[in-house]
């Protein structure tokens, strides 16, 4: 069974990759991958949003002739990050209760 994934949950796994490092859209799609099953051609798109909100900035970098687009969390990036991270530990406190019936180490 999976869960289908918001945009937000997504947008936050993204940023929680980039606040350890710069990279790349291959690599990125690789390490979100680990943890949710999501493809390069959707990776793109969530790519794009983030910039557009100004949470990402991209750079070019030459690789074996040609040039390779990272990707680096912003300062406002990093602020959102953490309303995510914040907003994670109710959503999952308050899924925690249903889920287990109110039963819920603290």
């Amino acid at each position: 069974m999976s869960f289908q994934l918001g945009s937000a949950l997504l947008d936050a796994c993204v940023l929680a990759v980039l606040t350890k490092e710069d990279t790349y859209g291959y690599i990125l799609t690789q390490q979100v991958n680990q943890i949710i099953s999501i493809s390069e051609s959707t990776l793109y798109p969530v790519l794009r949003r983030l910039k557009a909100n100004d949470y990402v900035l991209t750079y070019d970098k030459p690789y074996q002739g040609r040039n390779r687009r990272y990707y680096k969390i912003s300062e406002k990036g990093k602020q959102k990050y953490k309303e995510y991270v914040s907003e994670w530990g109710i959503f999952k406190y308050n899924v925690d209760k249903i889920l287990l019936g109110g039963i819920i180490d603290e």
